[in-house]
């Protein structure tokens, strides 16, 4: 968390690897401190799809989590002109708007 803290040139944090969801109670609670204790985002990636994460226990981690990408890479859909995501099944989503609203929002870029 130091590390993380210190940092004055990163905007936030990202999960992935492993698929942060198959342990989504420790990432929620350093997700929690994170955003207690700095003003960076947090970003999670995951092969798991937004609908049915808001049904299951990773429902925790989805309330800390700014931004989601989601769904899994698929290779026959690789495109390398997306930003953020690999495969163009996956979505980026604006979480906190999207369990506001009640419906998928996805994240807007300027990029």
């Amino acid at each position: 968390m130091r590390v993380v803290e210190a940092d004055p040139y990163t905007r936030g944090v990202t999960f992935s690897g492993g698929d942060p969801m198959y342990q989504a109670a420790g990432f929620a609670e350093l997700a929690r401190q994170i955003h207690r204790r700095t003003q960076k985002d947090v970003w999670c990636y995951t092969g798991f799809t937004f609908e049915s994460l808001i049904q299951e226990d990773q429902r925790d981690l989805l309330g800390e989590t700014d931004v989601l990408v989601d769904g899994p890479f698929v290779q026959e859909l690789r495109d390398d002109d997306l930003l953020f995501c690999g495969s163009r099944n996956q979505r980026i989503i604006d979480v906190q708007a999207s369990l506001y609203r009640g419906e998928t929002v996805l994240w807007k870029t300027d990029y």
